[in-house]
């Protein structure tokens, strides 16, 4: 991957196919009406809470998506850092102006590797150790989700974060991480209240360090 890829890349039929037996064996159970699942489908992939995985409600989702849609332009290059339901619902093509950009998710869980190339193994106790084809400032913007809400976490995503974008940051972590996530990633807080298919006990909470009429009107 590099800033000269001028190309927005498609997954092949093999690998849509690929995608659709992943995700048949990935789900609890096939759809009653027996109509086709969509691979990309946000809950495509289970929750594991061993992972600390709370998947995005399909709104939040389709609203984190617009925005880095927004902030990367046509052609741009979006970087989901823990966050593969955005990546997800930017795969769709139901986000306007999604088929001009690419994304890539950067995820722990392997069994996102069913999404190819787009795929990066990421593990955020080792910040820095990505492929070498993964290339520093190389993202127009950056969305992080951080799996655990403590400031050991949070420092060592911000590491990946800072290496990654070439200035854009959308943070979304909990309410009580407001002060560290400024005072690393000079990031303020917005007035979108972002929700996942799962109630959690902690405020959540999304950030950024640029003006964001969509996020912070």
């Amino acid at each position: 991957m590099s800033d000269s890829d001028d190309d927005v890349p498609t997954l092949s039929a093999h690998t849509l196919a690929a995608l659709q037996e992943f995700y048949n064996d990935t789900r609890t159970g096939p759809d009653q009406d027996g109509t086709p699942s969509d691979p990309f489908a946000v809950g495509a992939v289970e929750e594991d809470w061993r992972m600390s995985q709370f998947w995005y409600s399909d709104e939040t989702a389709a609203v984190l998506a617009e925005e880095a849609v927004r902030q990367a332009g046509d052609g741009g290059r979006i970087a989901c850092v823990s966050a593969p339901s955005v990546y997800q619902k930017l795969k769709q093509g139901v986000v306007d102006g999604s088929d001009r950009v690419s994304a890539v998710v950067l995820e722990y869980d392997r069994r996102f590797a069913a999404y190819a190339d787009d795929f990066v193994f990421y593990d955020y106790n080792e910040p820095l150790s990505l492929p070498s084809g993964v290339a520093p400032r190389s993202f127009d913007i950056v969305l992080a989700d951080p799996p655990y809400l403590s400031e050991e976490c949070l420092t060592k995503v911000a590491q990946t974060v800072q290496y990654l974008s070439k200035g854009k940051v959308l943070l979304c972590t909990g309410a009580i991480m407001e002060n560290v996530a400024k005072e690393l990633l000079g990031v303020k807080m917005c007035g979108f209240l972002p929700k996942h298919n799962r109630n959690l006990s902690n405020e959540f909470r999304c950030f950024v360090n640029y003006p964001s009429d969509l996020l912070c009107s």
